[in-house]
């Protein structure tokens, strides 16, 4: 009996040895494949996978990408152009004025709104309503009750009478008609007021020394 156990117990040590040895190797040339890869593979062969794929942005249905055909008609000014937003109540009517009265080259419009180069300066009507009018306040400058708001432009002094006379030929009431003001003053000029149909007020300008534009000192009204 003795020896047969010895005989079994000589039969099995190669035999679990090589089932030891069998298990190291297996053990030892195992892959430990990422995640990402992981789930590459299973997506490509048609599995769900845990990482989704990057988005695409949508594009707004209203958004066209199609260029629309355009010309350019006017030159920014030099420098830095500045923009001036103001409310009409007829787009109609500040088309007409803005472009046969005063001259401005119209650029970009819509149904709503419409935008003009004044001398290279981008301004823009947009329309609020038919009841719109402006309202005026009024402060005293050298003797005149100028009305505020107001926006307009600083000319030369060729331009500035070349643009009074147009203004008058268009039959545009003056609220202060084309006069020269702070004689003999740093701040000499020549200024005039009127009215777009919607009643902004629009002051224009010219110095009779355009280096004194922002003369610094004290005026006494």
């Amino acid at each position: 009996m003795l020896q047969s156990t010895m005989q079994i117990s000589r039969l099995a040590v190669p035999i679990l040895s090589t089932l030891s040895l069998s298990c190291i190797s297996t053990t030892t040339t195992t892959t430990v494949r990422p995640l990402m890869t992981i789930n590459k593979a299973f997506s490509l062969r048609g599995g769900a996978s845990s990482v989704p794929p990057p988005s695409t942005p949508s594009t707004p249905s209203n958004f066209s990408t199609t260029s629309p055909s355009y010309e350019t008609l006017a030159s920014p000014a030099p420098g830095t152009p500045f923009h001036y937003a103001f409310p009409v109540h007829d787009l109609t009517l500040a088309k007409k004025f803005y472009s046969s009265v005063l001259g401005c080259v119209e650029g970009r419009s819509s149904p709503k709104w419409q935008d003009y180069s004044l001398h290279g300066h981008q301004i823009v009507a947009h329309y609020v309503g038919p009841d719109y009018r402006c309202q005026d306040y009024y402060n005293p400058v050298d003797g005149d009750e100028v009305p505020v708001p107001h926006t307009g432009l600083a000319l030369t002094l060729e331009e500035f009478h070349a643009l009074a006379e147009r203004v008058r030929d268009a039959g545009v009431e003056f609220i202060i008609e084309p006069h020269l003001r702070f004689k003999g003053m740093p701040g000499e000029q020549w200024t005039m007021f009127f009215k777009d149909p919607s009643g902004n007020n629009l002051e224009f300008k010219a110095m009779t020394n355009m280096d004194n534009l922002f003369a610094k000192y004290n005026v006494e009204d």
